[in-house]
């Protein structure tokens, strides 16, 4: 990790945070980047940080379980910035507000340390303010971030703190990243107090892996199936052929399929069916890639058949799901 500028305020003055909430943000995130703040204070007997919201449109931004968070401050706040956090979700791909950006753009300038939580970073992205600085996003946005931003340098990273700049993979990744910022500022002793404050008693560093490994999401200890999983996630626009994942495994095609049914519940062909479509949702709602593109990165032969198993799987058209329609992802 490089090392993190110091806020621009006094020695002794609080340190100003703005968190821009974009409607659809997790609760969790939110909480996660901001909680740690108000315990640090407490913590520390004196007030450390202080924080206001802004929103896109100057209105109520509300998270995806319906709560809404009021702006206290306008887009185009500048006096007295020290950082600014993007709180998003997948929505944030599709902000497209000038003002927001060049706001970014002018708070950049000054030296304000900007960052982005989740879907965060797309906003980030696209005001042109992480270019040549290294980034993360949360792991179910990373195919539509790698997309749409391949000159960016993207890690798979629970959180990145470079230079003037930090992101986060969202969830509670937040409170990780916080504890490296306010040990950064205020000292390891007091971030250690603050993730014993949460509960947080086994703080990550930022290069941990978003994601359980592959035998703790599944519950499944057969290391030829760990195999076999893994290969499936890393190869979705062009799959393996099913021959060539029983050689992996060194198991014959029937046993490997047996091995699906009996620790998944569901064949080789059911389980890369749903990876790909799991791939195909996140590209389709925060891409502008064309769907008939979206079925090749994906690996269909046809957009007919990936149309065909989209709408089975999700009860909704690609089509649909690009304009907006809610899909059920049974997450």
């Amino acid at each position: 990790m490089t090392g993190i500028q110091m806020p621009q305020s006094a020695p002794d003055a609080p340190t100003s945070v703005c968190l821009l909430m974009v409607s659809g943000f997790a609760l969790m995130s939110y909480a996660s980047a901001v909680e740690p703040l108000r315990a640090a204070n407490r913590l520390a007997g004196r007030t450390l940080y202080t924080w206001a919201h802004a929103t896109p449109d100057g209105g109520p931004a509300r998270s995806s379980c319906g709560l809404a968070i009021e702006p206290t401050v306008p887009v185009g706040a500048e006096d007295g910035i020290d950082w600014l956090s993007v709180i998003a979700a997948g929505e944030g791909a599709s902000l497209n507000d000038a003002g927001v950006f060049g706001w970014l753009r002018k708070l950049s300038l000054r030296g304000v340390r900007l960052g982005g939580v989740s879907g965060g970073p797309f906003v980030l992205a696209r005001a042109g303010v992480l270019n040549g600085y290294r980034c993360t996003v949360h792991w179910d946005h990373h195919a539509a971030f790698l997309e749409r931003f391949p000159e960016l340098d993207i890690t798979r990273s629970l959180f990145e703190i470079d230079r003037g700049r930090f992101t986060c993979a969202g969830g509670i990744a937040g409170l990780d990243m916080l504890h490296a910022m306010i040990a950064e500022a205020h000292g390891r002793a007091l971030a250690s107090e603050v993730s014993d404050w949460f509960l947080s008693t086994q703080v990550r560093a930022g290069s941990r892996p978003q994601r359980l490994e592959i035998a703790a999401r599944y519950g499944i200890g057969d290391g030829k199936l760990i195999a076999v999983l893994s290969r499936m996630e890393e190869c979705i626009e062009e799959p393996v052929p099913r021959e060539e994942l029983a050689d992996l495994a060194g198991v014959s095609m029937r046993q490997l399929e047996r091995l699906f049914r009996s620790k998944l519940g569901y064949t080789i062909k059911e389980h890369y069916l749903r990876l790909r479509l799991d791939r195909a949702r996140a590209l389709l709602t925060e891409t502008s890639l064309p769907v008939s593109e979206v079925a090749l990165a994906c690996g269909f032969v046809s957009p007919s058949h990936f149309a065909d198993a989209f709408r089975r799987r999700y009860a909704v058209s690609p089509t649909q799901a690009r304009g907006g329609f809610v899909i059920d992802t049974g997450r």
